[in-house]
Formats: structure tokens, C-alpha cells, sequence
């Protein structure tokens, strides 16, 4: 692993104290070098108070988030004008690639090539692929292939180098065209370095340096099982498949593609990296009842022998070589359409299914015709393709892919039963689409320059999935889920030593795999979503629709980005935001309080609670959002910029530090003054609440704060009745259950305190879902049925219990409300053991629901009967199938839900990780060729131990062990295991002696 470039920190020490200038004052102090300072007023740069409060008091919060989380928090609501702007006309559907020559040189004369980077040679540059896909062979899963890739010779060479993986070279050529003239080579051969992913062809004599090159491959290529590159994905019919349709005695079988990050090598050899952009030409020899899909429409179809035909497809825009995708089965589809015209046509939106599932894409289709309408008229750029086509993948490794026209999703985040599903994957559903829709334009028609700005696709993609979910569904509140679920999960990660900037050194394919993580999404979306929030959204809109018409078609980098914004704003973007990006970490805001003023002060926060002199050396531009000062009622826009200053006028007897929690960072107030926050949550946003109770968790697992100041703070929620709010208290309580419960009194008196905080909204809500409830409503009701379950409440256990007994008898007559199967599931683990065991194993083999497995999955992680665990769930997990029955082994890319719920369970996780240890080859074997699936199982399996000494026992295993692929990781899991075990040492004795003193035990 490469070390992270460290760039000097104290960037701001020339900024100046700024307090009530005018717009016109501070714009020109902020082009003027300026003087030490503390606090500045960002109102008067940006010109936009009034915008700004209306963003604050609309929803009293912000927004973003993604990765297909299963709970749902939503993001403010703002005035439909505010994102509407001009259109800037987009390129010609019928013919997209026909673009200017000058954009496609752009895109080539990218700067030399940086010495930390693993690049291909650049004596070749490609401008245009045609691929044919030939001989699909359905017993031995292997097909034929045959790519021309047109290009520039711009440098002499007798050599070609581009990315292969298992892939075999059969034959290459190459036409070279100068002075009106043509002159072909054919190779001397090929070599091929698995370890670096390369071929390269060898040709018998130098080739000369030339504008128009043509270079032919032909090769074969496996259809493989690994969820990357060209493979097959498993699948039950629901109903009875064309005659084609490959199968063996268990299951059918679906072909799709999964490039990104860097998998196309292992479909076709390529330039596959995300600079070297080009066009594409598609086609695919397949049985003549099956359908192809691509990124374009089909253009034409010709018989291709016995039952045969050859689909073509029509030319790709210039892209990277990720973004190519296509799929082959017994597909069928929904439709619908934008209701905004592009080039004088609406956009057709299909959602794809194999047979028999497409009306469970109803869901995704009622929203994804209008988040492309939404996004063109955000972005003031048409989308770009004649269509926009959705395909549910029955295998899948994350939750979806943006391919350009073509998107794939997991099954869950795409497919929704109306009488089966739980309700909250609505909200997954829709916030997915619109994550997946956003990089039609970010991080499609615009590409990071290279995985190192990774965060330029995903972070701005996380929040404009919530800014466009919050658009269609201001009543889901999702920008208090954000800050629940995303922002909280980011500021997690981003809490270790071991973490990573956001732009983060990448060398090669395997670094890249492991930053597809909450630092590039979740980070990556608060820095938007802090940005945004202060310089406006109509004006940071602005500033995007800047960069991506500066940048179309081709790649940028960040500072692109902070120049579009500056543009658009008049502020120094890149000065603000350049240590958030290029350093670890986050500050911790310590509040001291004087008479009538607070001082506040930053430093680096780790929750280890040790960080050095050498760790402590960023300044942060920092924005304060101030609420409580003397005679307003309004959120003061303040800035930190210096390491500490004093704000005065503060109210003594209200005030808060990032109100409406847009800011990432956490606040330390003083005990009292937590206390007392305690008693005032009627002045607080749902925002707030959720911000203040994360960061009296994080303080007290630190050791800046302490566990009775975080228990003192919730036990003001006794009747609160907001799903979120009290999801973050649950949280952070359940955070304390996984560390501090192996002492028996310690986990009775904390279950006795979980019981009185949702005694209140517990029996409110009871198990019947009125006909008028509203979305945040049932997702309550789930989440204190399985907090009473999970805390022996008995009344609540004896209840689910009955619903189980009746529902096993009689599934046809007693069927499981779909919100109401993960407490009831709880309850029969717990209840009768064994029994359900065998019996939520059947259920998630044969469930119909789309989304019963991972709820089974999640059901099952939580059995404490360690026989049972490791004579049958550990087994369940790791088999292989085959040898094993498919309903004996849970496939590869769900493994990380068995997994990590049984990591949560303190019975189950030792010997998850025994298994772990003591199989490690047929855990690489489960796996198989994927290493995004090993780096996931290693997070979710091995971080939540809470002692040094199985720390030292990881550090011993995986000291003899290849870690290549999931080292950053394995870095962060251990940094996470010494906070715990920190924070156990710490803290166990005062925990018990409030519990006591406060009568929990």
C-alpha cells in the first residue's frame, strides 16, 4: 500500500476576521490577501443570507447519502423554483458520438502521468472500440470475442500494452494509416502479467507514430461467477423461461456486466483506465428468444444461424471504459416516459427483469422518468441519451452501477412487491434510482480524472440522490435520515487513524476497490452538503451546471469543480474546502463558556482519544452555524478559521453550535450544558437532535465526553416519538450493549433503561398500522418491536411469538405483515431456537418477497446458541455450493448480511472470527475472484471486537497472510477494535455506577 501524500496543513493562517461586512465589502476582502482572524460572517460573501435561511428554516436540516442503506432519513424541502434554471442543449441522440475532434483531444492530453500511479504506456491512444461478443457457450461458460480499437501511434513502438484478465489473446493485428496509405502487422505473439493486469502485443518490426491506427483482437473469454466483468447470475424463474435460457438442476442463469472500477479487462482487452475515454460500438451473437441490452439503443438484428441472431447496437457517447455495460437473457419490461422533451422526443425509461418480476418495477419506474427530468433542469443540461434503461441483476455486488443508459442494480434496491416488501425500501428504491441517475451527469458525461477523485462521482452523486428523493418526497424527512444513517456512518470511518483523505492516493486496481467506501460516498457527500448548504443551493446548482459544461465528455479533477463554484459564488471554494479534501480526519469543536461568550476551539478528533502534535496540525474552515445569540432568533452564518476565537453575545441561556447539522464535525459542550441541551429539545430540529446525541456518543466513547453525559442527554427522549431521533439514541445506546453488555448487571441495568426510554411511543404504536400512518411511522413501529425484543421485553416476545406460531402453522391464512417479519423473526430465534433456525433457512430459500432473503439473513445473525452457530449458520455462510445444496449456502455477494449481524451478536462473533482464521482458504475460495466481497466480509466480520487480545490475534493471522486488496481496511478494523477496547477500560465502572445511581441496577 502506498502512503497518503500529506500536504502542509494551515492554509487559513492569512484569513481575516470579517463580522457584518457587507456583500460588496467582503468580495473585495476575499481577493485581497488578508490578516489572521477568527471568525468570519459568510452571509455578506456570498451574497445570499436570505436563500440560505430559507434553506435552513424550511426543513431545519440538510442533506445526503448514500450506498442501498435499508433505513430512510430525508432531506430538506425547498421551493421547485430554486432548481429550476435554462437548458443547454444536448448532444444529438441519434448520434452521440459525434462529437467535436477538439473534445476528444481534450480528453486525451492529460498531463504526464504521476509517479504514484500504476498507468498503461501512452504510445497507443484509443478513440473508438468495435466489440463483437460471439459463441456464448452455456456448459462450458466461455465465449468468443473480436474487438477493433481505433486510435493514435503517438509514439514509435514495437510494442502495445493495454489491460487483460483472464482473458486468452487467440490473434492480433494492427493497420496503421500515413500518407494516404495503409500498412498492416500482424503480432509476433503476446505476454501476459496477471499481476498487473496487462498484455502486451508484440509486433515484428517498430510501428510508426501515426494519427489513425486500428488494432484487432481476437480472444475468448469465461463467463464467470464472480459478480465482475462478463458473468452469470443464479436466479429461480418465477415463471416458466424461454427455452434457451441456460440452467442446471438448482437454477437459470442471467448474463450481465460489472466494469467499475476496473473489470472491463476482464470482458474484452482494453485501455481501462478512466481517462483514456473513446466511443463504442456493441453487438452480441445470443439465442434468437433471449434479449440483449446495452448502453444504446439496439440499431439492428440479423440472423445468425440456427436459433441465432446478432444484436448491434448504436454508437456510445465518448466515454471511460467502466461505463460500458451489456446483458443477455429472458428479459422483459415496464415502460414510461419523461414528461420533458429532449430534442423534440421524451426519453422512453424501462425497468427490465427476467420474466415474470418486471411489475415489481413499477416503484423505480414512478420515479425515474422524473429525477431525469429533474436533474436536467438542476444541472441546465439535457440528459444526454435516447434512452434510459434500468436492469434488475439477480447477483450483484453492490447495490448498483451507473452504466451510461444501461444502470444495473441489486435486486433489492430496484425491485418493489406491493404486498410483500417492507416499506422501507421504497425509500432505498427511490434514493438509489436517483444516486445511479445523477452520474448520468456526474461521473458519466463528466469523469474524475483517475480513482484518486473517486469522491467526484460518488459524494456528489450521494447528494444529488437526496436533494432529488427529497424533491419527490419531502414527507420522508430525508435529511434527518441523512444525518442519522449517512453522515453519522461517515464520520464513524473518517474517527480512525488509519482513515483516508477523500482524494487519496490510488497506484492500481485493487487500491482502487477498497475506497469505494463512507469516506468517498458519505464524506464525500457531507462536504457537498456543507457546501452547498452555505453557499446557497440555487448558487451551488449554479456552479455545477458551470462545471459540467466546461467539462463535458471528458474528465476533470477538483479543482475544476471549486473553480465552477468559485465562479458561481465569488468566493475562494478551493481555499475553504482543500484541507476537508486532501486531509484525514475531521475537527472536534471544544466549547468553553464565559459571561455573555463562548470560545471555541478545533482539533483533530480520533475516537482513540489520543491524537498527537503531528496529528493535530489541520485548520479546518469550519462553519459554526450559531444559534442563541443575543436578540436573534436566526442562525448566525459564522466561520472558524483560525484554531480558536470567541464568539460574543451568545445567550447564557440557549444556545447551539451547527444548528440545522450541516457541518461535519462534532461539538463538545461542557457536561452542564449537555444536560441542560437535555431539557431544551423542544428548541432543537429533528436535525439537531440526532447531530447532539451523536456527538455526546462519540465524545464519550473518545473520552472527551463521558457515558454519563450521553445517558443523562437521552433519558430527556422519553417521549420523543420521532423515528430518527430515537434511532440515534437506540444507536448509540446499542453501541454501549456491544462493548460494556459481557458484564451481565451492566447489559440487565442498560436493557432496563432501553425499556423505559420507548416504554412511552411503544405502547402508542402497538402492532396494527392504521390506514393513514405515514412512512416514518411504521418504520417506528418496526424498530421498537425489535428493540423491545431484543431487550426481553416479554410481553412484546410472547406476542411476535404467537403471530410466528400461527404464520408456521398457516402461511395462507395467517400471513406476516411484510413490516412486521424482522421483529417476528427476532422473536422466534429467540423463542424456539432450533426450530426456527431450520425454519428461516427454508424461508429464505423459498421466500417470493424480493427483499425475505436479507431479512432472513439478518434474522438468523442474531441466534446466540453457539452450537447452533457453528454447526449450522457458520456452515450456511461459508459452503460452497456446489458441492453444497443451494439452500445449504448463502451466495457470495449477501454473505456481508450473515456476517455482519452474527459480528454483532457477542456469542456468535468469536467464533466467526475462529472460522475466519482457521479457514482462510475456503473463506478465498467462497469469495472467489471478487475482492471487493473479501475486503467487505473483513470490515463487517472482524470491527467490532472489543479487546486487545483478539486484536493481537487478527494482527498475527493477517501478518502471514496476502492482505493486498483489503490492507486500508484491515488498517481501519484494527484502529476501530483499540477505540472499543479503549473505551471498555475506560468507562466501565463510571457506566455501572450511574446505571445504579440512576436506579437501572
Amino acid at each position: 500500500m502506498n502512503s497518503v501524500t500529506r500536504i502542509p496543513a494551515r492554509i487559513y493562517s492569512n484569513w481575516t476576521t470579517v463580522l457584518s461586512s457587507t456583500p460588496a465589502t467582503f468580495a473585495t476582502a476575499s481577493r485581497r490577501p488578508l490578516q489572521p482572524g477568527a471568525i468570519v460572517d459568510i452571509r455578506a460573501p456570498l451574497g445570499i443570507s436570505t436563500c440560505r435561511s430559507r434553506f435552513l428554516s424550511t426543513s431545519s436540516t440538510c442533506h445526503s447519502r448514500f450506498l442501498s442503506t435499508s433505513s430512510s432519513k430525508q432531506p430538506a424541502v425547498h421551493p421547485r423554483s430554486a432548481f429550476t434554471a435554462a437548458r443547454l442543449p444536448c448532444a444529438s441522440h441519434s448520434t452521440p458520438s459525434a462529437r467535436p475532434s477538439s473534445v476528444h483531444h481534450r480528453i486525451l492530453d492529460q498531463g504526464p502521468a504521476m509517479a504514484d500511479r500504476d498507468i498503461l504506456p501512452g504510445n497507443f491512444k484509443p478513440t473508438h472500440y468495435d466489440l463483437v461478443i460471439k459463441d456464448l457457450d452455456f456448459e462450458k461458460w466461455a465465449y468468443k470475442g473480436t474487438v477493433r480499437i481505433d486510435g493514435e501511434l503517438v509514439a514509435p513502438t514495437s510494442q502495445i500494452t493495454l489491460n487483460t484478465l483472464e482473458l486468452k489473446l487467440l490473434s492480433s493485428k494492427i493497420v496503421v494509416s500515413q500518407n494516404k496509405s495503409e500498412q498492416s502487422w500482424a503480432s509476433t505473439g503476446s505476454t501476459e502479467d496477471t499481476a498487473s493486469q496487462r498484455s502486451t502485443i508484440t509486433f515484428p518490426e517498430e510501428l510508426p507514430v501515426s494519427s489513425k491506427a486500428s488494432l484487432t483482437i481476437v480472444f475468448t473469454g469465461e463467463l464467470n461467477h464472480d459478480m465482475a466483468g462478463f458473468y452469470r447470475s443464479q436466479y429461480k424463474p418465477a415463471v416458466a423461461a424461454a427455452a434457451s435460457v441456460p440452467r442446471d438442476g438448482q437454477f437459470h442463469y442471467m448474463l450481465s456486466t460489472q466494469f467499475e472500477s476496473c473489470d472491463a479487462r476482464r470482458a474484452f482487452p482494453c485501455f481501462d483506465e478512466p481517462n483514456l475515454k473513446a466511443t463504442f460500438d456493441f453487438a452480441v451473437e445470443i439465442p434468437d428468444d433471449q434479449v440483449a441490452l446495452s448502453n444504446m439503443p439496439a440499431k439492428d438484428t440479423q440472423a445468425a444461424g440456427p436459433n441465432k441472431k446478432l444484436v448491434s447496437f448504436e454508437t456510445t457517447p465518448v466515454m471511460s471504459t467502466y461505463l460500458l455495460a451489456w446483458a443477455v437473457g429472458d428479459f422483459e419490461y415496464v415502460e414510461a416516459f419523461t414528461d420533458r422533451k429532449y430534442n423534440g422526443k421524451t426519453v422512453p425509461v424501462r425497468v427490465y427483469t427476467t420474466r415474470g418480476l418486471e411489475e415489481q418495477g413499477r416503484w423505480a419506474l414512478e420515479h425515474a422518468p422524473k429525477i431525469i427530468d429533474f436533474f436536467s433542469e438542476s444541472f441546465e443540461i439535457d440528459y444526454p441519451l435516447p434512452k434510459s434503461d434500468i436492469l434488475a441483476v439477480h447477483e450483484f455486488t453492490h447495490g448498483a452501477m451507473e452504466n451510461w443508459g444501461l444502470v444495473t442494480y441489486r435486486m433489492t434496491a430496484i425491485l418493489f412487491d406491493e404486498k410483500l416488501s417492507e416499506a422501507r425500501f421504497r425509500n432505498r428504491i427511490a434514493y438509489v434510482v436517483a444516486h445511479e441517475l445523477a452520474h448520468q451527469w456526474f461521473g458519466n458525461l463528466v469523469t474524475m480524472d483517475w480513482w484518486d477523485e473517486l469522491w467526484l462521482n460518488e459524494g456528489f452523486a450521494t447528494w444529488a440522490g437526496w436533494l432529488a428523493t427529497d424533491h419527490l418526497h419531502p414527507e420522508w424527512e430525508v435529511w434527518p435520515q441523512w444525518v442519522n444513517e449517512g453522515m453519522d456512518s461517515a464520520l464513524d470511518l473518517d474517527s480512525v487513524r488509519a482513515s483516508h483523505p477523500i482524494q487519496v492516493a490510488v497506484r492500481d486496481a485493487l487500491d482502487v476497490n477498497q475506497i469505494f467506501d463512507s469516506i468517498s460516498y458519505l464524506k464525500g457527500c457531507s462536504m457537498i452538503r456543507m457546501l452547498a448548504s452555505n453557499l446557497g443551493i440555487k448558487t451551488f446548482l449554479k456552479g455545477i451546471a458551470i462545471y459540467l459544461k466546461k467539462n463535458a465528455y471528458g474528465n476533470a479533477k477538483t479543482e475544476a469543480l471549486w473553480g465552477a463554484l468559485s465562479e458561481a459564488s465569488g468566493v475562494d471554494v478551493n481555499t475553504m474546502m482543500k484541507p476537508w479534501i486532501e486531509k484525514i480526519g475531521f475537527p472536534v469543536l471544544t466549547v468553553t463558556e464565559g459571561s455573555d461568550e463562548i470560545s471555541v476551539k478545533q482539533n483533530r478528533f480520533l475516537s482513540t482519544g489520543d491524537a498527537k502534535p503531528e496529528d493535530d496540525e489541520t485548520i479546518w474552515w469550519v462553519p459554526l452555524a450559531v444559534k442563541g445569540k443575543v436578540g436573534s432568533q436566526d442562525i448566525e452564518p459564522l466561520s472558524l478559521t483560525t484554531k480558536q476565537s470567541t464568539i460574543s453575545g451568545v445567550s447564557s441561556e440557549f444556545y447551539q453550535i451547527n444548528a440545522g447539522a450541516t457541518g461535519f464535525y462534532r461539538v463538545n459542550y461542557s457536561e452542564p450544558r449537555l444536560k441542560l441541551l437535555g431539557t431544551q429539545l423542544d428548541r432543537l430540529s429533528t436535525e439537531d437532535k440526532i447531530f447532539i446525541t451523536g456527538c455526546a456518543s462519540d465524545l464519550a466513547f473518545s473520552g472527551y465526553g463521558t457515558t454519563a453525559a450521553l445517558l443523562s442527554f437521552i433519558q430527556g427522549m422519553k417521549n420523543e416519538s420521532h423515528f430518527r431521533v430515537l434511532s440515534q439514541a437506540l444507536d448509540s445506546i446499542n453501541r454501549l450493549k456491544s462493548i460494556f453488555a459481557s458484564d451481565e448487571e451492566t447489559k440487565k441495568a442498560l436493557q432496563k433503561f432501553v425499556l423505559e426510554l420507548i416504554d412511552v411511543p411503544l405502547k402508542s404504536l402497538g402492532w396494527e398500522a392504521s390506514e393513514d400512518e405515514d412512512y416514518n411511522t411504521g418504520l417506528l413501529r418496526k424498530r421498537l418491536l425489535l428493540t423491545a425484543i431484543g431487550n426481553g421485553h416479554e410481553e412484546t416476545i410472547r406476542a411476535a411469538f404467537k403471530l410466528w406460531t400461527a404464520y408456521r402453522e398457516n402461511p395462507t391464512k395467517a400471513p406476516l405483515p411484510a413490516d412486521l417479519r424482522a421483529p417476528v423473526y427476532r422473536a422466534a430465534t429467540r423463542t424456539d431456537t432450533a426450530a426456527s433456525v431450520v425454519a428461516l433457512k427454508e424461508e429464505w430459500f423459498t421466500t417470493p418477497a424480493v427483499d425475505g432473503k436479507e431479512i432472513c439473513l439478518q434474522a438468523l445473525g442474531h441466534v446466540t446458541d453457539a452450537t447452533i452457530v457453528e454447526q449450522v449458520l457458520l456452515p450456511f455462510l461459508f459452503s460452497i455450493s456446489p458441492p453444497a445444496t443451494a439452500a445449504d449456502s448463502v451466495p457470495s455477494g449477501d454473505m456481508h448480511t450473515l456476517a455482519g449481524a452474527l459480528a454483532g451478536n457477542r456469542v456468535a462473533k468469536p467464533l466467526l472470527w475462529a472460522f475466519i482464521r482457521d479457514n482462510w482458504e475456503q473463506v478465498l475460495a467462497k469469495v472467489g475472484g471478487n475482492p471487493i466481497v473479501l475486503d467487505r466480509l473483513v470490515n463487517r466480520s472482524l470491527s467490532k471486537f472489543d479487546d486487545l487480545e483478539t486484536l493481537r490475534d487478527i494482527e498475527k493471522f493477517f501478518s502471514s497472510v496476502d492482505t493486498k486488496g483489503f490492507d486500508r481496511t484491515l488498517e481501519t478494523v484494527k484502529d476501530k477494535v483499540r477505540g472499543r477496547a479503549a473505551y471498555k477500560k475506560r468507562d466501565a465502572q463510571g457506566l455501572k455506577e450511574w446505571l445504579a445511581s440512576n436506579g437501572y441496577a
